[in-house]
Order: structure tokens, then C-alpha cells, then sequence
């Protein structure tokens, strides 16, 4: 049985209280939002700290509402089962609605919260073992040891960023309100990811998530997500899809965007996708001729690396199907995109 390590637990009222607290414990403490992720990797000891600051009391950070700017802004600790549900999500941000909707199971839906899955750790099928299995193995480069497992000589971690909802969001010009011991700073999400799977967040350890901000969307904008895992109950994605498309009046496309997550370190934006579309009717032959060239210009540009459960090459054959998929689906203002 694998338990938990020993641990204090403060339970702020306030940001400014949490902040405080993780300032004074330095890189002792952590922080805990629903725990679905962090209380696994604690009992792998992944980490061990000797102060867990939960932010579970702090009523200021949960919340959908719409600012006087017209920004769809959720609170951190907003649960992911409330960000699936909202009509306002649904309404303005559909591929978020869905990557929220797929997440885990509803169990842990109900418990992880929008900020946890935005600031979820790097996974991979190496580090993400108990720590008798990776002593055995000689631990590796994102913790205890020197040699990284799935790149033979690599020097650089390159476990998989596995968040659903971050793709979606990049594709829908997030930005992240963050706060910590120096004052309050917005972040736009794209920004805000860093190339190494050790820590691929530029976020300070006294930084707090507060609030993602989601600009105000086309009259004509589509999203989908679309996921790929080898159990659609629970299981982190294999493939993560996100598309948005904005069409015009007359259901022709004027803005595209897709960003796949669970291949590197960090989600990629996939590039020269928009110029294959623009203009092009959202239906018909000429959008599905159109759809086979963005899966082939996808294809070259993801690599899956053996870091995760799951073949590679079947991943990577996997990646033309999901795009076309995922585009089908917010063309045709589907729901979320997996197995049956």
C-alpha cells in the first residue's frame, strides 16, 4: 500500500494569506487545489514536503462570471465539473467546455479544479512510479537521478505536458491572472510554458493562479476537443486535440487555430494550418480536401516520443485522425471528440 508521506496542512482564508504562508516555507511547502493529481505523486514521493497549503477555503477563487470587459473569467479553484456545466463555458468557449468534460472520471471532475489541471505537472511512464520502482531503475532526469529513459543521452526531461484544458484555452487567447509575493501579474497562457519537462511553468514558488481570462469570442466562433486515451473513463490523454474555428456569415472560415497536447513538454501550436483554411466554406468537398492536407501538415509536425503509456508510432499515426476529427467536430459544432 502506498502512503502518504507526514505533512503539516494550512488552510488560508485569503490569497494574500496562502502567499504568505508559501513565501515563509519556501521550497518546503506545496499547494493543493483538489489534490487529484498532487496526492498520488506525494504517496510516489515525488515530492515531499513538510507543508501542504491548501487553497480549498479561499471563496474568492471559485466562480464563472463575465468582467465589465466582456472576458470570460473563472476563478482558479473552480471545479472542472463546473467549467463542463456552465452554459456561459458552453456558450463562449465550447472547446474548453469539452476539455473540462474530459477529464478523468466525474468523480475526480468534481474534485479537480480548472487551475490544477492548467498547472498539472509533466508526466511521464518513468517518474510516474512508485519510488521503489524508479530506485530500481536508477531514478531518472526530473527526479534523484542523471539519465533520462526515453531519449538514450538526452540531457534535457521531456516529460509530456497531459492537461486538457491548456490547449484549449491557447487556442482561445487565455491569459492567467497570477499573484505572489511581488504583486499581481497577468500572463498570457501561450507565454507561459517552458521546453523542459522538470518544470515547463514560468510561475514562481510564492506565485498563485488566481483567474484565467478568456477574451470575448466571435459572433461566428466554433471550438472542439478532441481526446485520445486508451480508457475513456478516466485515463490522461494520449492525444489532445483542441481547435477553434470562426466562420463568417456566410460559413466561411476567417480564423483557425489548433493546439495538440501530450506529445512534448509543453502544447504545441501547430503551424501554417490557417492559410490551408481561410476562406474555405466550413462544409462541403472543398472543406474536406482542405481537412486532408491540415492532417498531413499535423502529421509532420508531431513526434509523440515513447514517454508515455501507449506506442508512439500508433500515437503518431493516430495525430492526422484526431485533427481531422476534432475539425469536423467544431465545424459542425460538435461535442467532444473520443472512442465510443
Amino acid at each position: 500500500m502506498l502512503r502518504l508521506p507526514k505533512f503539516e496542512v494550512a488552510t488560508p482564508s485569503s490569497v494574500g494569506e496562502a502567499i504568505a504562508l508559501l513565501a515563509e516555507a519556501g521550497p518546503s511547502a506545496l499547494v493543493v487545489a483538489g489534490g487529484t493529481d498532487l496526492l498520488p505523486n506525494l504517496k510516489h514521493e515525488l515530492a515531499t514536503p513538510e507543508l501542504v497549503v491548501s487553497l480549498a477555503g479561499i471563496r474568492e477563487l471559485v466562480g464563472i462570471r463575465v468582467d465589465a470587459g466582456g472576458a470570460l473569467a473563472i476563478g482558479a479553484m473552480t471545479t472542472l465539473a463546473e467549467v463542463a456545466a456552465s452554459e456561459l463555458v458552453r456558450t463562449r468557449a465550447p472547446a474548453l467546455a469539452q476539455a473540462a468534460s474530459l477529464v478523468a472520471g466525474p468523480q475526480l471532475r468534481t474534485m479537480g479544479t480548472l487551475g490544477g489541471n492548467v498547472l498539472l505537472d509533466t508526466r511521464c511512464q518513468w517518474i510516474n512510479q512508485s519510488y521503489f520502482w524508479r530506485s530500481a531503475l536508477g531514478f531518472c532526469l526530473k527526479k534523484d537521478g542523471t539519465k533520462c529513459h526515453v531519449v538514450e543521452g538526452g540531457k534535457k526531461c521531456v516529460a509530456a505536458a497531459s492537461n486538457d484544458t491548456a490547449p484549449a484555452l491557447m487556442t482561445l487567447g487565455a491569459t492567467l491572472e497570477l499573484e505572489g509575493a511581488t504583486g499581481r501579474r497577468s500572463q498570457p497562457l501561450d507565454d507561459f510554458w517552458v521546453a523542459d519537462g522538470i518544470y515547463n511553468k514560468k510561475l514562481a514558488h510564492a506565485e498563485l493562479l488566481t483567474e484565467v481570462r478568456v477574451p470575448p469570442t466571435a459572433a461566428g466562433h466554433r471550438g472542439a476537443y478532441g481526446k485520445l486515451r486508451e480508457r475513456n473513463s478516466i485515463d490522461f490523454p494520449l492525444l489532445g486535440v483542441a481547435v477553434r474555428l470562426d466562420v463568417d456569415a456566410a460559413e466561411r472560415i476567417q480564423a483557425v487555430d489548433i493546439v495538440v497536447t501530450a506529445l512534448a513538454a509543453q502544447p504545441k501550436r501547430l503551424a501554417r494550418v490557417a492559410e490551408l483554411l481561410f476562406g474555405l466554406p466550413a462544409r462541403g468537398a472543398e472543406f474536406e480536401r482542405a481537412l486532408e492536407a491540415v492532417a498531413a501538415t499535423a502529421a509532420k509536425q508531431c513526434n509523440p516520443l515513447p514517454h508515455i503509456p501507449g506506442d508512439h508510432e500508433w500515437r503518431k499515426a493516430m495525430v492526422p485522425v484526431w485533427v481531422r476529427r476534432t475539425l469536423r467536430a467544431a465545424a459542425e459544432r460538435g461535442g467532444p471528440v473520443h472512442e465510443d
